[in-house]
């Protein structure tokens, strides 16, 4: 079956404030979405089925069964498969009006603005801080509309960054509402979240890029809309430019953006699952290892030494003993390399290693 356009946004079009005009400015405009799972699907999604003309997916990930439970548009049969491909290959099926691409690479510093070159608005579906504020900056260099969402267990965030405001002025941006990248908040990893509120931030996010394209209605601009969805309730938190162009300039010439979650990780620092359970079999090699768990809570397979929090833990107040040997473990290998990372920088001649891939494929 192949519908067509007044079929497929029929709805849509009979609202008076979009019209056949409206679909017109939908059909045309161009969005860039940098992650696909728990935000950036629905986003996705949602944004092909409103007749948006060109779609760019962005995300070097792949599908873990621990991502089913909020990332909707993925299967068990999808385990394993790259979520942006996927993704592509879903919304090919589901919306014929929409060009749909894809990117595999991390999103870096070295790549962003080509990647959103092309892009009318960017929408940040990420989970990770460094890859925000990235996005924000480069948006910021380069005359970009930014779609902004962010979660933390029950509360979510969303906000339209860097609007065009006319006489060449814009509007407020991430830094300022949180001028400098904060190092002690966890992603959904760590920190864990409901399913509910990744989908209600996701609609929010959609709902601001039509606003934008359709120029109707207020979006968030100059405020952030603050979510909590356990008491239901709602602010917003009201934005003034406080950081210049040249000051972001300058932030983006120095800064990494370093994310060890979309790095290649170091082999010398990593350790097997089957090296690890040989070490563990031995009584006696065993007692010169120290397992130590990075986050809260975490079900181990095997007995841990320690637990300490990689978020809220003080690098100096770790104790190396350099007759040990340091295991530290996470679900995924992600949050457990990055702890690797900032200890070895202290503790640079003890051994430290990170379980590849976390306790997921142990």
């Amino acid at each position: 079956m192949k519908p067509t356009k007044d079929q497929l946004f029929k709805r849509q079009i009979t609202l008076s404030e979009i019209g056949e005009i409206g679909q017109q400015k939908l059909q045309k405009a161009s969005v860039v979405v940098v992650g696909c799972g728990g935000l950036g699907g629905p986003i996705a999604v949602h944004l092909a089925t409103s007749g948006i003309g060109k779609l760019h997916l962005i995300d070097f990930d792949t599908i873990d069964l621990s991502n089913l439970h909020r990332q909707v548009y993925f299967s068990l049969a999808d385990v394993g498969k790259y979520k942006a491909a996927t993704l592509a290959k879903f919304i090919e099926k589901r919306a014929p009006f929409t060009q749909v691409k894809y990117t595999l690479d991390p999103i870096a510093k070295s790549n962003v603005f080509d990647l959103i070159s092309e892009a009318d608005i960017v929408v940040d579906g990420t989970d990770s801080l460094p890859t925000k504020y990235l996005l924000n900056d480069a948006c910021v260099l380069k005359n970009k509309a930014l779609v902004y969402g962010s979660l933390y267990k029950y509360d979510g965030y969303v906000a339209s960054f860097n609007i065009a405001q006319g006489a060449g002025a814009y509007s407020a941006n991430l830094r300022d509402a949180f001028p400098t990248m904060a190092t002690d908040v966890p992603n959904c990893e760590e920190a864990g979240t409901l399913n509910s509120i990744v989908s209600f931030i996701a609609a929010q996010q959609v709902n601001e890029v039509l606003k934008l394209v359709l120029e109707i209605g207020k979006p968030l601009v100059n405020q952030v809309l603050i979510y909590n969805s356990l008491q239901n309730s709602q602010l917003k938190m009201k934005l003034t430019n406080q950081v210049s162009k040249a000051a972001i300039e300058e932030l983006f010439f120095r800064e990494s953006y370093f994310d060890a979650s979309c790095q290649v990780q170091n082999s010398d620092w990593l350790i097997s699952a089957e090296k690890l359970k040989q070490l563990i079999s031995d009584p006696e090699r065993r007692k010169s290892i120290q397992i130590i768990a990075v986050l809260e809570n975490l079900k181990t397979p095997f007995e841990v030494d320690q637990t300490i929090p990689f978020f809220s833990a003080a690098i100096e107040n770790f104790k190396i003993d350099n007759n040990k040997e340091y295991v530290l473990v996470c679900q995924k290998g992600i949050t457990s390399y990055s702890a690797t990372i900032k200890l070895k920088e202290s503790f640079p001649t003890a051994t430290i290693l990170s379980l590849a891939d976390g306790i997921n494929n142990y």
